[in-house]
């Protein structure tokens, strides 16, 4: 069958329903829950990216899989025994990592389990650190009246030479090798909000949905980035998966494994049938099918996004916490502009954030736009407290001033994406246009701080001014010190920075204050914004609420 065929049954066969309609109504049953089973694995592939001894020695890894192998999976088969579901233990964390491993291969891992112990050995959902710490110290109670020669740790020697000659599961080390850097493509902080994940879950059921109404012959199906998540999380519980898909069983061999090339043809074929499905871009904010140099989905997001446990804001409430998005426009031209293609190259979008400075626009001719296919026109990264972005539809004409004629207006608001289904809203502008905005999640981002001059204070943090003298009643101001005040992204002060350069009496006319030694300039941090008396004229914050401390260069 070719594929323009197949494309047209798949897309006949759906009604152009909503993706939230067809997930939530006419999918099968998950049995686990993925948004707690997705966080619970993007921590543990974060626990196995930042254990180095179990990476730096191939060694290491080999002891693993013989570990695996020759003790825990006998020793979880016979504990399966006992009851029909997975008992709550869990394996120490290098047996955990080639577990997870296996299992991405379903048909390998299925067919390992048969052979060896007649049945499909599954893994217990737990998903909170409290029932996991209690899983691993059960598990090492059992193991050390089961295996008392055999270390319930790996504690293999890393330095001993690679034992290549005694790999007996070459297939299960060269998972485990691929799988190696998988957690880089669930590293960036966003995936772990909740929303994110529900939303996932959410386009991973009409992913299943469109796999499920395929017939052979059509190519296999890609999956995106957030897609790809909720696979391999469902996937690395095999009893469950394993009854969740029993009836697609011989079509979700038509998905692209982990690490399995891509070709073009294949992705191009992925975005039409999602497009004829629901009638939305397959790509969303978050969810990018950019392909590595393996083939395989991998993070580009448009800026580096810094993952960080500890928020310096906790300590430092004089910031302003700093929130960044990520935000995908995706346009396509609406099907009853196509007999007027040519009437329409003079019109064009121009971009806006809703709270932001006048001059940030960004344009795209809408000759520029595909008539049959999504195009995505912008993906950019903003700050959570612009409030939203504005798409303008405007005409530019002729004359000496190329006045422009504003025809149509869409706004996406961040508050009304974020309880969009999958995050994602349609609006159309002009009758010409067709528009999806996604968003990922606000995250709290690294802070932007900004050092502008003031006005130079005396010792006691004072400006230097007729004001403050005459509050003093004429009390000279002694000392001299350069003061900078230190701004957020808000704009918002939130440091005083101050230097002592000179000392002497100031009080009306031309005192001249006589210069320290570089020995003797001390600089101050104070917590908070100036305390303003008179207009800009003000005191500095309390000393306490931070440090000073000599230095020995210059300002």
């Amino acid at each position: 069958m070719s594929d323009a065929r197949y494309a047209t049954e798949i897309s006949g066969s759906m009604s152009s329903r909503s993706l939230s309609e067809i997930s939530e109504v006419e999918t099968f049953r998950l049995s686990v829950n993925l948004v707690s089973a997705a966080r619970r694995n993007i921590g543990f592939l974060r626990t196995v990216a930042e254990s180095q001894w179990l990476h730096e020695s191939p060694i290491v890894i080999v002891e693993a899989i013989r570990r695996y192998e020759e003790l825990w999976m006998p020793l979880i088969s016979d504990l399966t025994v006992q009851s029909k579901t997975p008992p709550l233990v869990l394996p120490p964390l290098d047996i955990e990592w080639v577990w997870f491993c296996h299992s991405l291969n379903p048909v390998n891992y299925r067919k390992y389990c048969a052979s060896r112990f007649s049945k499909l050995i599954g893994k217990p959902a737990i998903f909170d650190e409290e029932n996991e710490d209690y899983a691993l110290m059960r598990c090492g109670e059992i193991w050390e009246r089961r295996y008392p020669s055999e270390s319930f740790e790996n504690e293999i020697d890393s330095d001993l030479e690679d034992p290549v000659d005694i790999v007996t599961n070459e297939d299960l080390l060269f998972e485990v090798k691929k799988q190696r850097n998988l957690c880089k493509k669930f590293s960036v902080p966003y995936m772990n909000e909740i929303v994110y994940l529900i939303a996932a879950k959410q386009r991973y059921k009409g992913f299943l949905f469109l796999l499920q109404r395929s017939t052979d012959g059509c190519s296999p199906l890609v999956p995106t980035l957030d897609i790809l998540l909720m696979w391999i999380t469902h996937q690395s519980y095999p009893t469950v998966y394993a009854e969740d898909l029993k009836e697609m069983e011989g079509d979700i061999w038509s998905l692209v494994s982990v690490g399995e090339l891509v070709n073009k043809k294949e992705v191009e074929e992925t975005q039409k049938l999602w497009d004829r499905a629901f009638e939305q871009p397959y790509e969303k904010a978050g969810a990018e099918l950019a392909l590595d140099f393996d083939g395989v989905a991998s993070v580009n997001p448009p800026v580096h996004w810094a993952v960080s446990d500890v928020d310096v804001n906790t300590k430092y409430k004089a910031m302003t916490p700093r929130f960044l998005l990520e935000v995908c426009l995706s346009v396509r031209l609406s099907s009853r502009m196509k007999a007027m293609h040519e009437d329409i190259k003079c019109n064009f979008l121009c971009l806006k954030m809703v709270r932001c400075h006048r001059e940030l626009k960004m344009e795209n001719l809408i000759s520029d736009i595909c008539l049959d296919s999504w195009q995505k026109a912008w993906h950019l990264c903003g700050e959570f407290g612009t409030r939203g972005l504005m798409l303008e539809l405007r005409h530019r004409g002729g004359g000496f001033f190329k006045r422009c004629k504003l025809l149509d207006t869409a706004t996406f608001l961040w508050n009304d994406l974020l309880r969009a289904p999958s995050l994602a809203l349609a609006r159309e502008v002009g009758d010409q246009v067709r528009i999806v905005a996604s968003i990922t999640p606000p995250v709290q981002a690294p802070y932007l701080l900004k050092c502008v001059p003031d006005r130079v204070t005396d010792d006691s943090g004072a400006m230097i001014s007729d004001v403050i003298l005459r509050m003093n009643r004429y009390r000279p101001q002694e000392g001299r010190w350069l003061s900078r005040t230190v701004l957020d992204h808000a704009g918002r002060e939130c440091f005083v920075v101050r230097i002592r350069v000179g000392g002497g009496l100031w009080r009306r006319g031309d005192e001249t204050p006589s210069a320290v030694k570089w020995e003797d300039r001390i600089i101050e941090i104070r917590e908070g914004s100036w305390s303003y008396v008179a207009d800009s004229i003000g005191r500095a914050p309390d000393i306490c609420a931070f440090f000073c401390h000599l230095v020995q260069q210059k300002w």
